[in-house]
């Protein structure tokens, strides 16, 4: 059962979906032009609206393969986690002020080169050209504000990002699109290449230091042989030099490696600091562990003597048994390592956060490669001192021209070396390929974006509905009028009848106001003969109900009107009625019977006049009117007058029904007054006009006075808005038959 309180029949009220339906069909018209003009507003602004275009630029941003910039990739499965997060850290990356202001600058360079300014709005600065004619772009921050609309999303489910642009202009749209993408790309190139680029720059420096090194060394070599020195050296010295300037040499090309793995190692570890400021210190206590440290102790041991025999043994290839089984060692020795280092990494990722995994991977890759090259320069070290040695034997007249060639071979060496690292550097620098690639570039859009004029209007329709069903209801719940039968009923207030408005009423051009008399089908009428039956079977005696007095809370709501019709309709029935005008204030009856106001009531009870004279008959058969007469200054003691109270007793023995029209009951005392005079009083309340808390302080003041309260009549309500069903009944039955029936 649905929530409500009971009314006077004790069931159950609700508000159902007919209510509402019979609310809204009660306001019709102010629903009907909230409407139309929510429709004509989304009509105006869809008219209006400025074509906004959007294109679109397609990307795939896979996750950087392999763990350093030098080495291949020691755990390529980790590439694979964690791709949804890489994702949303670039589309951050792409939405950056940083990167945003990259993209402005592109864009205005662009404007300043296009012969076409026309086609340009985004980068148009309003303000400034209000007041001066031409074309003004935007600053280089004001334009990276406006670049935070571009949208940058990602695919669900898959490693693609599309940058959408949009602006009035479809060419606008698509360059901004697509210098977009063309700035991210080249900033995650620069990324991708920063450790490459940073050795590669070392290495440059270098061989530039190596290369003059060089040539000072050959001058100094051939000073000393144009001095009249010795000129040449035997086999023996020659060969003792050659092979000590190449281990030499790669000792030096090796502290040059270890130089520039010292620069990305400290590159890393402050990336790694700003995230983690401990886990740098960890690593490096991790990888210089005894066991891993006596690993790469022993593979640097063995390369070195690889490389002692190589330059020892006379035909010895890299092919040779013994070349091979230093080989097998090396790579035995390698793979043990490599073992050691998985587990290590797996310790470590197991515990890191996805956003460090990456770098920590690079940083131990790159710390056990630190520590290879100075264990390799320890060893090569012990051998260039074993050389050291057996120079110093040489003869004491060749000892100066051995250092010299000894020097000037080491450094030719070394240039040769650290050119070879360079060109390798530089040449995986540029083959390095960033992790971005455009598939599909912003084309110039044919068809705007936005607005969806019919979406707009469909919009406005559908919330100018919304707005008069809620100004219907708004104004329903904060109007406390009375609107139907049912509002009185719920007060337990008894309804005697309900009469639909109809044309006319008194101070109207239109002469229907006697309607009982001048439409006697029409619905109106048929409500009079209905309350008219209401009343006659109100009592059980009618003898008892002689006298009945009209009144209303309020002026305005059409007492006067169902007074004059309901004598009317009691006339009809072969009754003899009088209807008498006690409105003194403000007398209306003479007016709908064209008669003239004095003589009337107050002028026979003062004595100015006869009751002859006072009396008038109607049109209507049986009916009798006396209007109000001449109006005293004391209306109220007037009425409360032993000659009234005398004159009703006499004309209760000459009519069957005497009907008076009094004012409003709360704006003056007049109708109090007279209810304690007649047999029965009826109280008029207008649909939508009589508030509701002043129709019960009008009850409750004629039942203070200890009268008969017959009901009130319902004035002004329309059938079809709330009781349709009556009226679909009633023209049902009043209506001509046909000639068919």
């Amino acid at each position: 059962m649905e929530n409500g309180s009971q009314d006077i029949y004790g069931l159950q009220e609700s508000t159902t979906l007919k209510d509402y339906i019979r609310l809204i069909r009660a306001n019709w018209i102010p629903v009907l032009v909230i409407t139309l003009a929510g429709l004509l507003v989304a009509i105006f602004y869809a008219v209006k609206a400025t074509d906004i275009y959007k294109s679109t630029v397609t990307l795939k941003i896979s996750r950087p393969q392999g763990g350093s910039v030098l080495t291949s990739p020691l755990l390529p499965e980790f590439q694979e986690w964690g791709n949804d997060r890489f994702i949303a850290n670039e589309i951050e990356i792409m939405q950056s002020f940083t990167a945003r202001q990259i993209v402005a600058s592109t864009l205005i360079d662009s404007f300043y080169r296009d012969s076409d300014k026309d086609r340009y709005f985004v980068l148009l600065d309003y303000t400034f050209l209000k007041e001066n004619p031409g074309y003004s772009v935007k600053t280089n921050d004001a334009l990276a504000n406006s670049l935070s609309d571009v949208s940058v999303d990602q695919k669900r489910g898959l490693d693609i990002v599309e940058i959408s642009a949009q602006s009035p202009s479809p060419y606008e749209a698509a360059l901004i699109a697509n210098v977009y993408a063309a700035q991210y790309k080249k900033l995650n190139l620069e990324q991708n290449r920063n450790q490459l680029t940073l050795v590669t720059e070392f290495l440059d420096e270098q061989r530039k230091e190596k290369y003059d090194e060089l040539n000072a060394a050959e001058e100094t070599l051939r000073d000393f042989q144009e001095r009249g020195g010795l000129i040449a050296l035997d086999e023996r010295a020659s060969t003792l030099i050659s092979v000590l300037a190449q281990f030499e040499a790669q000792k030096s090309a090796t502290q040059v490696d270890l130089m520039a793995s010292n620069k990305v190692l400290e590159n890393l570890r402050k990336e790694l600091e700003a995230q983690n400021p401990r886990m740098a210190d960890y690593l490096k206590s991790l990888t210089s562990q005894a066991y891993i440290k006596a690993i790469q102790d022993e593979i640097a041991k063995l390369e070195v003597n690889k490389q002692v025999v190589l330059s020892q043994k006379d035909g010895l290839t890299l092919d040779s048994p013994v070349i091979k089984e230093y080989d097998r060692k090396i790579n035995e020795l390698r793979k043990e390592l490599d073992k050691e280092l998985e587990v290590l990494k797996a310790g470590i990722f197991a515990s890191s956060p996805e956003e460090v995994k990456e770098l920590t991977q690079k940083i131990i890759i790159e710390e056990v490669r630190n520590q290879s090259l100075q264990t390799s320069i320890k060893e090569l070290d012990k051998i260039v001192q074993g050389y050291e040695a057996r120079f110093m034997k040489l003869p004491k007249n060749a000892i100066e021209l051995a250092r010299l060639k000894r020097n000037s071979e080491a450094l030719e060496k070394l240039f040769l070396l650290v050119e070879q690292r360079y060109q390798e550097a530089l040449i995986n620098e540029q083959s390095q390929p960033g992790n971005v690639l455009i598939i599909d570039d912003a084309r110039i859009p044919t068809f705007p974006a936005k607005p969806n004029r019919t979406l707009i209007i469909i919009i406005g329709l559908l919330l100018g509905a919304g707005l008069a069903v809620g100004y219907v209801f708004v104004k329903n719940y904060f109007d406390d009028t009375v609107k139907t039968p049912d509002d009185i009923e719920k007060r337990k207030i008894n309804v005697l009848a309900w009469v639909p408005s109809f044309n006319g009423g008194f101070g109207s051009n239109d002469s229907v106001e006697f309607i009982v008399e001048q439409r006697p089908d029409s619905i109106p009428s048929e409500a009079f003969r209905a309350l008219r039956t209401r009343i006659q079977f109100s009592r059980v005696n009618t003898e008892s109900l002689k006298t009945i007095l009209i009144t209303s809370s309020a002026p305005q709501e059409g007492k006067t009107t169902i007074a004059v019709n309901l004598s009317g309709s009691f006339a009809h029935s072969k009754k003899n009625v009088l209807l008498i005008d006690c409105d003194l204030r403000k007398p209306a009856v003479h007016k709908l019977f064209g008669k003239e106001r004095i003589p009337g009531l107050i002028d026979f009870l003062t004595g100015n006049a006869k009751f002859e004279e006072v009396l008038n008959r109607s049109q209507v058969s049986n009916l009798s009117f006396i209007t109000s007469g001449t109006i005293p200054p004391n209306p109220a003691e007037m009425l409360d007058s032993q000659e009234m109270r005398s004159f009703l007793k006499k004309l209760r023995n000459e009519y069957d029904l005497i009907i008076l029209d009094s004012p409003p009951i709360i704006a003056v005392a007049d109708s109090e007054i007279l209810t304690s005079m007649v047999d029965g009083t009826i109280l008029v309340v207008s649909s939508e006009s009589t508030e509701i808390e002043m129709m019960e302080r009008s009850v409750e003041l004629i039942k203070r006075e200890n009268t008969q309260f017959l009901g009130t009549v319902l004035n002004n309500f329309s059938y079809k808005s709330g009781y349709g069903s009556y009226y679909k009944y009633y023209y049902y039955y009043s209506r001509p038959e046909s000639k068919s029936t």
